[in-house]
């Protein structure tokens, strides 16, 4: 336990500085970025993606401007396309994101009357035909007529400069001063506001902000539905939009106890409107609430304001839609940065919001998650703090790994199933960074270990495998065992007349090749190389590392290096030197595995009987004219996973048993139609065979000849021609025996 100390003495102070943050003693920007960055992540994955039809947006885009001039337009366009939207569309609701904060004077009215004031003042007919012409050149009274008794929301903006003074007309506010005295809640505060001709105001259904939250990255994720000016408080655009949609209803602050003194924070805000069910908009501390964005730009469908006033727009494109009127064109564009754009359209974040609220999809981020995301914190870092250092370290991811999933599955069922936005960066960093601390502590005697490992079995084994077993070096020794592995023998044919043929240089140069392209393909299939006999490879799986596939990674091994051997002939006869042709035995059985040898020279070896038989098969391979023979035991393990052709069965020299030997064909599905009948067919000659029907065997051979020939069916015809002339008698077993290895 003592030597545990150190790690648990740094890995608190990690926790407790975590914690902190968590608990906002302090504050950790990095960690903060971090938190907004995965909210973004996790907005962006989950979000819908789809265009609700039920809010459009009237551009005013480059098309219009092109079409009806330059903004700002005349009022008098602006009351037609009122009177369009309502009278000819249909339109249910509209919804401003611009301000009208100049009169407008392009009439020329202000002129005429000055001229009525001046020198024709005493002319009768000019005053009266002014006063006739007044109604229809007084464009500001003809839009607030439009205006009047329609479900018209106006958006205004509110400043922070300081100095800053009142512009046009505000309107009257939701709640009053001292509404919320007592309460803890972080109101946006401003300083001065900008709004809209006094007469628009009066004449409309009603006005809201719309201003958004930036955060510190300068990102917009969250709007204030409710700020604090002068006091008073003011609804956003969007909520005084979805407010007028429910009939106007009050808004009524929503507390989770009645006792301001034991929590006095606001978490939601409801709007009781018409029969159905009071809505619920959850907001945060400073009673802003997160924008829903369901997907890219271009989740609404934006329609130009000018072909709106041109009546070019099909009446069911508008009909009883919610219509927010904003600008994309060059110069006008209201662009933010959010989590779903660098440059997003600021009106559509007030669309969001109004498709967020009417769906009741807003994520809700309530006071009380701070405890939330300090218990998690305290409770993964605990794990990590005092678990991971009597670990190793494999283990010790293992836990890392889990504690991290299970951190991101409780953040995501928070999310997607309680709609609730949990801080996930502290209980992250916490688990990562405890995890590397622990990791760079047993660096220096991990690496001691690994290369100790490096050095016993580096010669033996591939790199990656010394890798896993430096994760647990305590499970690794060079003492001899016995287990059950997989052994494989190769050798090429014909070595010594192909070594006579050519130079030393050569020579030396062509088996190079050869033994690098082999053991490259061991070593793919987690193979210990035990030595090269000459030409001869040896090779063994199931040690030093378990592999519960020992057997299906040789058989593996030898499939493949047979093709490994076709690509390099074909190198090999580009340089005139021969052809080469290998034979390959494996088998599996109990062996004894270990470092064995003399005091001068030792080897990490396999001995036994079943190692014998392995290299007695390599060796019968020229015997049935086959590159590959596995063992009985070998392919009872691998019968359902490869095809094998039964060969024999054989009584090698040394073993008094005889034993079954297979040529693996390749792996189960992998091996054509036609061959699976060849090998049926010769399974049925080879009953015939042990049975000791030599026509009937004969005639089936010589069929099998004539589909493909092949040196094992000649050799079979040849031994049925032999035991015909020569019966073997009734108690004939079928073995073939070997007198030579």
């Amino acid at each position: 336990m003592k030597q545990y100390l150190p790690r648990y003495g740094l890995g608190l102070l990690i926790l407790l500085a975590l914690l902190g943050h968590s608990a906002r003693v302090f504050q950790i920007p990095f960690v903060n970025h971090m938190d907004s960055l995965i909210y973004d992540a996790k907005l962006r994955l989950t979000m819908p993606k789809t265009v609700d039809p039920r809010i459009v947006i009237l551009d005013i885009d480059e098309k219009s401007l092109a079409e009806q001039g330059r903004w700002p337009w005349g009022r008098d366009k602006l009351a037609n396309l009122m009177d369009k939207l309502f009278d000819h569309y249909g339109i249910r609701q509209v919804g401003f994101d611009v301000v009208f904060a100049e009169p407008d004077d392009s009439s020329g009215l202000k002129t005429l009357e000055a001229l009525a004031k001046s020198e024709l003042r005493e002319v009768p007919a000019y005053g009266a035909a002014l006063r006739e012409l007044r109604p229809k050149l007084d464009n500001d009274a003809r839009f607030a007529a439009a205006l009047k008794n329609r479900p018209v929301i106006l958006g205004y903006y509110f400043s922070s400069k300081e100095g800053g003074k009142n512009s046009g007309a505000a309107p009257q506010p939701v709640f009053p001063s001292g509404t919320f005295s007592g309460r803890r809640i972080g109101f946006t505060q401003w300083v001065s506001y900008g709004g809209n001709l006094a007469e628009f105001q009066k004449a409309a259904a009603g006005a809201g902000h719309f201003n958004p939250l930036v955060d510190l990255d300068g990102t917009s994720r969250r709007v204030p539905l409710l700020v604090e000016h002068g006091d008073q408080y003011y609804e956003s655009l969007s909520l005084a939009m979805v407010r007028n949609l429910l009939g106007s209803p009050a808004i009524i602050p929503g507390y989770p106890t009645n006792s301001p003194s034991s929590y006095a924070a606001m978490e939601w805000l409801e709007l009781k409107g018409g029969s159905g069910a009071p809505m619920v908009i959850p907001v945060d501390e400073n009673a802003a609430t997160l924008i829903p964005y369901r997907g890219f730009q271009n989740s609404f469908r934006y329609i130009s304001i000018t072909d709106v006033l041109n009546e070019k727009v099909p009446k069911e494109q508008l009909a009883g839609r919610i219509a927010i009127v904003g600008t994309t064109a060059p110069g006008l564009m209201d662009l933010r940065a959010t989590p779903v754009g660098a440059a997003y359209p600021g009106v559509e974040i007030h669309a969001n919001l109004i498709a967020g609220m009417l769906d009741g999809s807003i994520k809700h981020k309530p006071p009380y998650i701070l405890g939330a995301d300090v218990v998690l914190v305290l409770l993964a870092g605990g794990v990590m703090v005092f678990l991971l250092p009597m670990l190793s370290p494999f283990r010790a991811t293992v836990v890392g790994a889990i504690v991290l999933l299970l951190l991101l599955s409780v953040n995501f069922t928070f999310w997607h199933i309680g709609n609730v936005v949990l801080p996930l960066a502290s209980g992250m960093f916490a688990v990562v960074l405890l995890y590397a601390m622990n990791m760079s502590w047993g660096y220096f005697v991990e690496s001691r270990t690994k290369r100790q490992l490096t050095g016993l079995f580096g010669q033996y084994v591939p790199p990656e495998l010394v890798e896993e077993m430096s994760r647990d070096p305590e499970n690794y020794s060079m003492a001899g065992r016995k287990a059950e592995l997989t052994v494989l023998f190769s050798d090429v044919r014909g070595f010594t007349t192909i070594s006579e043929g050519l130079e030393p240089d050569e020579l030396a140069s062509l088996m190079n090749q050869y033994l690098g392209a082999m053991t490259v393909v061991v070593r793919k299939h987690r193979g210990t190389l035990d030595k090269y006999i000459g030409d001869a490879i040896m090779a063994f799986w199931g040690a030093p590392v378990d592999d519960p596939e020992h057997a299906r990674n040789a058989v593996l091994t030898g499939l493949e290096m047979d093709v490994a051997l076709t690509a390099l002939n074909k190198d090999l006869v580009a340089r005139n030197w021969p052809e080469l042709k290998i034979g390959i035995g494996v088998n599996t059985g109990p062996m004894t595995v270990g470092d064995m040898g003399s005091p001068v020279r030792q080897s990490y070896t396999v001995m036994g009987d079943a190692v014998n038989l392995g290299s007695r098969l390599e060796g019968i391979t020229k015997q049935y004219g086959v590159g590959f023979i596995a063992g009985e035991v070998t392919r009872e393990l691998l019968k359902k996973e490869f095809v094998f052709r039964e060969l024999d069965r054989v009584r090698v020299k040394g073993k008094a048993d005889p034993v079954g030997i297979y040529e693996p064909v390749g792996e189960d599905g992998k091996v054509s139609k036609d061959e699976l009948d060849e090998i049926k067919m010769w399974n049925q000659a080879l009953r015939h065979y042990r049975s000791q029907e030599w026509d009937q065997a004969e005639v089936m051979l010589m069929n099998l000849q004539r589909i493909k020939p092949r040196y094992l069916y000649d050799l079979y015809i040849k031994r049925v021609e032999h035991l015909r002339k020569e019966p073997p008698g009734a108690n004939w077993d079928g073995v073939t025996t070997f007198e030579t290895k």
